[in-house]
């Protein structure tokens, strides 16, 4: 025999439940039963939907090779740069180095 309801299972599960539930709260409780089904399936729907994917922002496309080189060129001579500014650094410190050594000969 096939498993789930047949014809005769289900007229008697309706003719149980009028016998318990009444014929004013029947309709009530199939409206009911019916909605959950629907939002059941809205929700399982939503879930197994791919989702959408957010809108892509425009792509700025990829630089040319000469903007490259351009932007290589530029952190070389900021490199350079940064270079110069710590050997004047190191440069200064050691010269007040100096300088609060002689300060402490002359003082004693």
């Amino acid at each position: 025999m096939i498993p789930g309801f047949h014809g005769l299972d289900l007229l008697v599960i309706l003719v149980v439940a009028l016998l318990i539930f009444g014929p004013k709260r029947l309709p009530e409780m199939g409206s009911a039963i019916g909605k959950s089904i629907k939002e059941f399936r809205k929700g399982m729907s939503e879930l197994t939907a791919p989702k959408e994917a957010p809108p892509e922002e425009p792509q700025e496309p990829a630089p040319a090779a000469a903007n490259l080189e351009a932007i290589d060129q530029e952190i070389a001579s900021k490199k350079a740069h940064l270079e110069a500014l710590d050997r004047e650094l190191a440069n200064r410190q050691a010269s007040s180095e100096v300088s609060n050594t002689e300060t402490k000969a002359t003082h004693e």
